[in-house]
């Protein structure tokens, strides 16, 4: 007998639930812009309530909460991350630019070498 573990990938009242969160998301965003001839904070307020009943609706799916797990971890592992202090980033940076100008350089050379041998010695076209 087998003893593999079966993952349902995701309920048909998941589903529906992931589709009412983007129509609520959606329904804030032409809020939005149907608001036009009303002050910006109402204008905001329609799109932001729009987003936070979208959050909700996606949250109590199983697809939401493992999006916010993931977006959780994403900012755990960004916090993990040395970042280059301002020197070493202008090093990086300065030796990033002086490998483009010499690979500028050494293409433009090879450019003009098989240039010459083509149209020169090959097809004896002078310019």
């Amino acid at each position: 007998m087998s003893n593999q573990s079966v993952q349902t990938v995701s309920t048909t009242g998941d589903k529906l639930k992931v589709v009412l969160a983007v129509v609520a998301l959606i329904a804030g965003v032409v809020g939005f812009f149907v608001l036009t001839g009303k002050p910006t904070p109402v204008r905001a307020a329609a799109l932001v309530v729009g987003l936070l009943i979208s959050a909700g609706i996606a949250y109590t799916s199983a697809t939401g909460r493992d999006f916010l797990n993931f977006a959780k971890e994403s900012v755990r592992e960004t916090k993990k991350v040395v970042w280059p202090t301002h020197k070493e980033a202008r090093q990086i940076t300065l030796i990033v630019f002086a490998f483009v100008v010499v690979m500028a350089i050494f293409l433009w050379g090879t450019d003009k070498i098989l240039e010459f041998v083509l149209y020169d010695l090959i097809l004896g076209w002078k310019k």
